[in-house]
């Protein structure tokens, strides 16, 4: 179990690595590019990279302590185990609004840019953060483990081993994060995008009044709600498998999900955050050209400090021959 226990730890390492170095270039790319800030679509990328740097810079390292790490208190072993939920909520909201976003922009293409407007879209991000933290601190209002809480009392006791299902319910898990607040939007997401590609091909196929543009708006809409679509697949593939093994544990008969499971369910979830940044690298065009942008620079930098080494390193060359010349003269 220790090994186990080991292995998991260094996944969570490298994906936690992997989470803070890839959404930060994504940030860093579109916070730097005078195009894609002005887009409404990129706002949202943006909150969802957040997100997903959260989840490396503070749910991994947390969820790493809390698996039989750490002792705290109650109230502050909740508070983290909320925190989780929160940026799972965060994901879920951004990835609607960015799905809302493209279904605007397909059906009401002539409208879009004075319906979406950046402030709007800013706004929509801070209600997608705000309704995350509103869902995902729920437990911190009575929804927790009364039984844990009793046995601490009991036992006189003010601190607990802290570990994310000895605080949270499953009731609370199941039927209100999951089947209330994560299922619902991503079954609504799937069918905007339904809904978009078939906009898209009827347009494409000439089959009805495109008052925006040529065939070249709707490829480049396809393309780009292609990409995105494939985000919110991946996503769905991370999720589901720890949801429907708590769904299993709570719902179905009295068998004890394995605790490897649980890590590889754990992993998949975290490892979805440091997976975005490489679909909007290979898949976004203007993402991937940003990224080359910022490499070449990169590179660059790296070409003029190598430079102007060698010509210091020439100059030192040169001053020390000169003075040798000049010793010789004297002598």
């Amino acid at each position: 179990m220790e090994s186990l226990k080991v292995l998991y730890t260094v996944l969570e390492v490298l994906i936690a690595v992997a989470c803070c170095l890839g959404n930060l270039m994504v940030i860093w790319a579109v916070c730097t590019s005078g195009t894609m800030r002005q887009q409404p679509t990129f706002c949202f990328i943006v909150s969802l990279a957040v997100a997903d740097f959260l989840v490396g810079a503070v749910q991994i390292p947390v969820a790493v302590l809390m698996d039989d790490w750490v002792k705290t208190s109650f109230n502050c072993c909740l508070f983290l185990s909320c925190v989780f939920i929160v940026l799972t909520q965060a994901s879920v909201h951004s990835l609607l609004a960015i799905t809302l976003d493209r279904f605007l922009r397909v059906y009401i293409p002539l409208r879009y840019k004075s319906t979406v407007t950046q402030i709007r879209s800013w706004s929509v991000v801070g209600a997608c953060w705000v309704s995350a933290g509103i869902l995902g601190f729920v437990p911190m209002f009575g929804w927790y483990r009364q039984d844990t809480l009793a046995q601490m009392e009991d036992s006189n006791s003010t601190t607990i081993t802290c570990t994310f299902l000895d605080v949270m319910p499953m009731s609370y898990l199941v039927n209100f994060t999951f089947l209330t607040c994560l299922l619902p939007p991503m079954l609504l997401m799937l069918v905007l995008y339904l809904c978009i590609f078939m906009r898209i091909h009827q347009q494409l196929r000439g089959g009805g009044v495109s008052g925006s543009g040529s065939h070249s708006y709707y490829h480049k809409e396809w393309s780009l709600a292609r990409s995105l679509l494939i985000i919110l697949v991946l996503f769905a593939v991370c999720l589901l498998p720890l949801r429907f093994m708590n769904v299993a544990s709570f719902y179905g008969p009295p068998l004890t999900v394995p605790h490897q499971a649980y890590y590889v369910g754990i992993l998949l979830l975290h490892a979805h955050s440091a997976v975005n940044p490489v679909v909007y690298a290979m898949k976004i065009h203007s993402i991937k050209s940003a990224f080359k942008t910022m490499w070449g620079r990169f590179m660059l930098c790296k070409e003029d400090q190598e430079t102007t080494r060698s010509s210091q390193t020439a100059e030192n060359i040169n001053s020390i021959t000169t003075n040798r010349n000049e010793q010789n003269i004297r002598v």
